[in-house]
């Protein structure tokens, strides 16, 4: 016989409803915003963020103070737009685009404030630092083989061309 209520979801259990697309993963974000007025300049920030069904939810804190997040995202073409509200101050608007490599666009506090951004998830690292990568030098082999010692043939390689004589 079956049980006809369905069953409630575990507390604990893994959330099936969270994006699976890679460039959307829930959890630890980081970035930086861009502003012009005081205090000017590359403003970090941290974020926990959730991406369940086009719906991006969160909070985190910066240099202003704690904030939530509220907003949509499509991943169809990566466009993500939110609210980030600073509890007991101000709001501001954001839109961007995901393409693979965090979110960069545009904030603003109309009508006149506004600047840069880009997240991204902390598990990915800074995208915006050089890494160096290990490599070896490896030996140049691409050598031509041919019949005549080197030495005739670098001559040869040096010598004057020759005209060709006529067709009479």
């Amino acid at each position: 016989m079956s049980n006809p209520r369905p069953k409630d979801p575990t507390p604990d259990g893994p959330d099936l409803d969270l994006e699976t697309d890679s460039r959307f993963p829930s959890g630890p974000w980081v970035g930086y915003f861009l502003q012009k007025e005081l205090p000017p300049g590359k403003h970090g920030m941290e974020l926990r963020l959730t991406f369940r069904r086009g719906v991006v939810t969160g909070e985190g804190r910066d240099l202003i103070g704690e904030f939530i997040i509220r907003g949509k995202y499509q991943v169809e073409d990566g466009k993500c737009w939110w609210t980030k509200r600073f509890v007991g101050k101000h709001d501001v608007a954001y839109q961007g685009y995901n393409e693979g490599k965090g979110i960069w666009g545009v904030w603003e506090i109309p009508p006149s404030w506004k600047g840069g951004f880009y997240i991204w998830p902390e598990a990915m690292g800074d995208p915006t630092k050089r890494r160096l990568h290990e490599s070896i030098e490896e030996p140049f082999n691409d050598f031509i083989e041919a019949d005549a010692p080197a030495v005739e043939l670098v001559a040869a390689a040096d010598a004057e061309p020759q005209a060709e004589e006529p067709l009479a």
